[in-house]
């Protein structure tokens, strides 16, 4: 009996002692918005850990150049450029000049925007890579400061001058070919961001392509798998506000009023980290929107039974057919 009732004291005690670390939370991160900052943006969880960025071959990507550029003072970002499989032969033992000057060769080039936590080294990425240099695209790549071996402190404004400056180095290469971008998950934010901005300026992409996008970070954010406290009293005030107040909106919901390209959404139903519903409303807003009304606006769901999650969609086979028949119309709009 004295056995149990120790063991009950003890679990007690646990219990108290874990109600009390769950309430204190919310407190820690509205006195430390900073903390909410680093769970949006996840730039230091390096997977996989022991990968070398400067050698992108280790990753099974021969025909990769690794270039760094440098958007501002004090920032610098670490870039992979992946040439398109008919010019691997001749990319072997290349320098960066060579890789440069390919841009301007003609094949369609795709500004990859990827999202949180990892480096341009992650697996699914590195696989996407694979297969759309092998459709005939150039993907360049890279990390916003603050991620991989890129230098600079994260914010969302930074992330967009980033993208703003990789994107300005490859149109200035790269000649009449089409520049299509590439926005994953927290990366649709950024493309968002870059696309409304490139529209403002009046030289927008050729298309626009948002992988397992959400509408907006507070949305994302109250819907995320991992918000153990949506149902906690005040969790917009605790959790929500401070990320508002550190500046981060990723808006893509107001962002998609402003864009004019084509615009191609895919999402997977089973998608565990961003829902599907908010891809589909992000959709919705675009598909109904003016500025989109002499543009391609096309969603293509993948159904739960193919299990592609929240970053597998580069298996599914349907994938080229999907991506040669938006972005030949919308090359065909390009050249008109």
């Amino acid at each position: 009996l004295c056995r149990r009732y120790g063991l009950w004291f003890r679990l007690r005690r646990l219990l108290i002692w874990l109600l009390g670390v769950y309430i204190a939370i919310p407190f820690l991160v509205k006195l430390c918005p900073a903390i909410q900052v680093k769970l949006v943006f996840l730039n230091f969880v390096r997977v996989p850990y022991f990968i070398d960025l400067k050698r992108p071959q280790d990753q099974g990507l021969n025909h990769t150049c690794n270039y760094y550029l440098q958007p501002e003072e004090d920032v610098t970002v670490g870039v992979w450029h992946t040439v398109p499989a008919a010019l691997w032969k001749n990319a072997r033992g290349k320098d960066q000049l060579w890789f440069e000057d390919a841009l301007g060769s003609s094949h369609p080039v795709i500004l990859y925007l990827h999202g949180n936590a990892g480096t341009r080294g992650g697996d699914h990425r590195v696989e996407l890579y694979k297969v759309l240099s092998s459709l005939g695209y150039h993907v360049v790549t890279f990390d916003y400061r603050g991620w991989g071996d890129s230098i600079g402190s994260p914010s969302e404004r930074g992330m967009t001058y980033d993208a703003l400056h990789v994107f300005d180095w490859i149109k200035a290469r790269s000649g009449d070919n089409p520049v299509y971008i590439w926005g994953h998950s927290l990366g649709t934010g950024v493309a968002t961001n870059l696309v409304r901005r490139l529209c403002e300026r009046e030289t927008p992409p050729d298309a626009l392509i948002l992988e397992s996008p959400f509408t907006n970070i507070r949305e994302e954010a109250r819907s995320h798998p991992f918000s153990i406290y949506r149902y906690f009293p005040g969790f917009d005030w605790f959790f929500l506000d401070p990320i508002t107040t550190s500046g981060i909106k990723f808006a893509n919901d107001e962002n998609v009023k402003y864009i004019s390209c084509s615009l191609l959404i895919l999402h997977a139903e089973d998608d565990p980290v961003v829902p599907f519903h908010l891809g589909k409303k992000l959709y919705n807003i675009a598909a109904t929107s003016r500025s989109f009304q002499d543009y391609k606006v096309q969603f293509v769901p993948f159904h739960t039974d193919l299990g592609y999650r929240h970053k597998y969609i580069y298996r599914s086979p349907e994938l080229p057919r999907i991506l040669r028949e938006f972005l030949g119309k919308s090359e065909h709009e390009h050249h008109h």
